[in-house]
């Protein structure tokens, strides 16, 4: 390896170690107000969290969040007219999974085992074990309807390796091969959930 390479090589590992102390430092600053915050989460930085009120938010072991999502815990809506704001708590427990861009709203709970689809804007409290969408969100399936029908599609659709086809390890070759397997179709890439178990996964996690 060319010294440009090693150098460059270093200077990645030196930001990915200092981004994973931004993120702990995030995760322990919402911690020090009173929010819980599980084992096992992904929250990434671009979710924006209702700091005034965040000792109001619990989210559960083995929650995820997709970019983008907002938890709201408070409403000022009516304060010019009625000099007063509302805020409740936002309860989400574990192993739920938040779409990217979802907006949820004070007052609600999620769980457990709740899969929310992206952009959705949940405005109630969601049953556990299901999977919801919409604005506002309502339940499209149960998690065992929905999980069966992707373990079929498992079965016929092209396959490929986490460790080889995950955004970290992706060659141009392996690029070309997502490519040509997606062009009538889906693909699955299989074996990052056990990457993330064994800590060699792509996503931050508390």
């Amino acid at each position: 390896m060319s010294i440009l390479g090693s150098a460059l090589n270093a200077a990645g590992r030196l930001k990915a170690y200092a981004e994973n102390k931004r993120w702990a430092r995030r995760w322990e600053h919402y911690r020090s107000m009173g929010m819980h915050i599980g084992k096992d989460v992904c929250l990434p930085a671009s979710t924006w969290i209702d700091s005034t009120h965040c000792y109001l938010v619990s989210i559960g072991d083995h929650s995820g969040f997709g970019d983008g999502c907002l938890i709201l815990t408070h409403d000022a809506q009516m304060d010019e007219y009625l000099d007063a704001a509302r805020v409740g708590r936002v309860v989400i427990h574990p192993s739920c999974h938040i779409g990217t861009r979802t907006i949820i709203l004070a007052g609600v709970e999620i769980g457990p085992r709740t899969i929310v689809g992206a952009g959705s804007v949940v405005t109630k409290s969601l049953p556990p074990d299901t999977v919801c969408a919409g604005n506002p969100a309502k339940v499209v399936c149960t998690l065992d309807e929905y999980l069966e029908k992707h373990r079929a599609r498992l079965a016929k659709l092209p396959k490929f390796d986490f460790q080889t086809h995950g955004i970290a390890g992706l060659s141009p070759e392996a690029r070309t091969e997502l490519i040509a397997a997606t062009l009538n179709g889906s693909a699955y890439i299989v074996g990052g959930r056990t990457a993330e178990i064994n800590g060699t996964g792509e996503t931050r996690r508390t």
